[in-house]
């Protein structure tokens, strides 16, 4: 059985890749994005409101995200989100880097000796 809700150190740097990811085709409420990243993870994931709202303040504060107030499908007033200029060129930029370090993830997991590009070697800080 899936687990029902995703650990902490999984989620930490990937909730805003998968926030901007959700927005890219469509402007949704803070409730739609989790119910899409819920749906994207084939349930695997589920975002706690006391994750993804910190995440969403943060990132309308950055820039990469505007945010205006409407009336949802229920007939609620609801904040929507939707990714700006810089969320775009964000979003760019943390999937090539998501590709590159799922990619090493894997190689170490599954014993692969195969090294990667010097250039596109991740460093940890």
């Amino acid at each position: 059985m899936p687990p029902t809700s995703s650990p902490p150190e999984l989620l930490q740097g990937t909730l805003d890749v998968m926030i901007l990811s959700v927005l890219q085709s469509q402007s949704l409420h803070g409730y739609g994005i989790a119910r899409q990243i819920e749906a994207r993870s084939g349930r695997l994931l589920t975002i706690e409101e006391g994750s993804l709202y910190p995440a969403l303040h943060r990132m309308t504060k950055r820039g990469e995200l505007a945010a205006e107030w409407r009336t949802n499908d229920t007939g609620r007033r609801a904040r929507f989100y939707r990714l700006t200029t810089d969320g775009k060129r964000r979003l760019a930029e943390q999937v090539s880097l998501w590709d590159t370090l799922s990619g090493a993830v894997s190689r170490v997991v599954h014993g692969s000796s195969r090294q990667a590009a010097p250039d596109a070697r991740l460093g940890w800080e």
